[in-house]
Formats: C-alpha cells, structure tokens, sequence
C-alpha cells in the first residue's frame, strides 16, 4: 500500500495518468485527528469561514458548534418562533446564517449566528416535506435540497427541490430516486450531483437556465455502502463519504475513481473543506460517533454561499 504523501505526488493533482483501475484499487490510509467525540449520528458540517464548525446530531435535538476545534453546544435562542427537533444536512450562508434540513420537522430552517431559528420553507403542494436530508446553493443563491422517504432500491419516492431566492417558492425539480442524499455543485454551476444512496451510486445532472434539471446519467458505481455526503475541491473532483464502506472516495468530474481514503470508522456520513484555506477536510463519522480532521494538498472549493461572497 502507497502512502499517502507518496501517493500524492505521483499523480501530481492535475496529472493523472494512471488507469482508473489502479487507483480505484488502492485504499490510502491517512493521519485523521478526532476533533470531537460522544455525538450522536454526527452530519451535516459546515464551515462559516470565521472559525466555526457546525455539526448535525441526527439522533439528539443539538447542533454541535466547533470553534478552533474545540467543540460546544450551538444554543438556540429561547425566543426563536420555532423549536427545532432533528437536523441533517447544514450550510452556511453569506450573511452567516446557518440553514438546516430538519426530517423531524419535514422542513428547511434558517437560523442567525444568535440562535433565532424560523422556517425557511415548510413544504410543497400543502404538505410538509419527508425527510429533508442534505442542501446546497446555486451562484444565483437558490437553495437545492433532497428530500429522501423510503429506503430500497426498487423504492422510488425521493425528490430533489429548489427554493427560489428571491420568491422563496419551492418547485420540484426532479422525483423518482431511491433515497437521494448527499447533494454539490460543480465549481463552475453547470452540474449539480447527487448520492443516490439506496442503489450505490452517484448522479450528475445538468442544470438548465430556468433552474430545472435533466435527466440524470451516473457518475459513479460506489458498491458495498451508501454513497452519503459530498464535498468538491478546487479542481472539480468530487469526495463522497462512503457509509457503510469505512471510506471516502475520491472522484474526478469525468467519473473516473482516483483513490479512496481509509477512514476511522465503517460509517462516514459527511464531510466538508474547512479552515484559513479550505485544506482541512473534516468528516463526521457515525460507527465512532466522532468528528475527525485530515489536511490534503487539495484545497476545497469555496462554496456559491460562503460567507464573504457577495
């Protein structure tokens, strides 16, 4: 087995010459810090760029908050019009506030950096959505998120939605998936993926001019666990946390597998680039309980809503 520094170098980031074959066959095993432990089903992090990391606790009623990673409790105002019962996926948003999937709820939550918590959006057609999972924004600021129900693969009743900024109405983009999850954007917009975790496998979709999505093609077969949360670095390669499988795949946009990391537990769930300059990749993992830490020579992307980004 390479290490990891030497196999780095060997494919010198923007340089892949290898079959995909070789790569998707080496596991590479890195130095993870455990930044947090004693969570419950950790998910969802994500980064304001001021030092803060958020994290889901899908099994508890708290948002671990995790400053210069030494981790605490987010508290939410006493005052906040609602109260929130079980958030998933997290992202932060230009003027620091942080949005969440709620399933317990079956809606998407906008909380301040105090705490006030108000619902963003509560449903479509009348009802309330499923199980709200995981979220990302557009460049034009439109929230996109899965909205997972049943699990099984020949079970297809997970919808993917988009929340227009600027009218705040919700439309169905697209139906017809076996427990949608983790959810990115390329770096230029044009793409929007998606872990279709019930069959094994990754998604990339098109996003047209009026926001609607095409047809799907599949980006990548991910067998033996769910393909759950995903994260894009600077150069457009995709890392999805592999639960069930103990790893975290790293995937170029064309869908080829460069290699896959080694992680601490068989049940990553979600990850995400943090830090002065997005070379930390942090990971929630769910058979530990624990957040871990690892710096790559990849930096990540910066996100469509990252704080700062006007």
């Amino acid at each position: 087995m390479y290490s990891f520094n030497k196999f780095i170098s060997a494919i010198v980031i923007t340089a892949f010459a290898l079959s995909t074959s070789v790569f998707a066959q080496e596991e590479v095993e890195v130095n993870f810090v455990k930044i947090a432990e004693g969570l419950q089903f950790p998910e969802g992090p994500a980064w304001d760029g001021h030092g803060n990391l958020y994290i889901s606790n899908c099994y508890g009623n708290w948002i671990t908050r995790i400053n210069n990673d030494v981790a605490d409790t987010f508290v939410v105002a006493p005052t906040s019009p609602i109260a929130f019962e079980k958030t998933n996926g997290l992202t932060v948003f230009h003027d620091k506030r942080i949005y969440a999937c709620d399933y317990g709820l079956g809606a998407i939550l906008k909380f301040s950096p105090k705490g006030e918590c108000t619902i963003y959006a509560s449903g479509f057609n009348g009802e309330k959505f499923n199980r709200p999972n995981d979220l990302a924004f557009d460049w034009k600021r439109n929230l996109y998120f899965t909205d997972p129900k049943s699990y099984g693969k020949d079970i297809l009743d997970g919808r993917i939605f988009r929340v227009d900024y600027m009218t705040k109405e919700v439309s169905l983009v697209y139906e017809g998936l076996a427990f949608p999850n983790g959810i990115a954007f390329s770096p230029d917009g044009e793409f929007l993926y998606v872990s279709e975790s019930a069959k094994e496998r990754i998604l990339v979709f098109l996003v047209k001019e009026d926001g609607t999505l095409s047809e799907p093609k599949v980006l990548a077969e991910l067998p033996s666990g769910d393909p759950d949360g995903l994260a894009i670095d600077g150069y457009g390669n995709i890392y999805a946390a592999h639960f069930g499988g103990g790893a975290i795949f790293v995937i170029r946009p064309n869908g080829e597998l460069i290699y896959k990391i080694k992680t601490p537990g068989k049940k990553p769930s979600n990850l995400e680039f943090a830090g002065e300059d997005l070379s930390e990749l942090y990971i929630t993992e769910d058979e530990t309980n624990c957040v871990y830490k690892v710096k790559l020579p990849n930096r990540g992307l910066r996100l469509f809503s990252a704080p700062g980004i006007e």
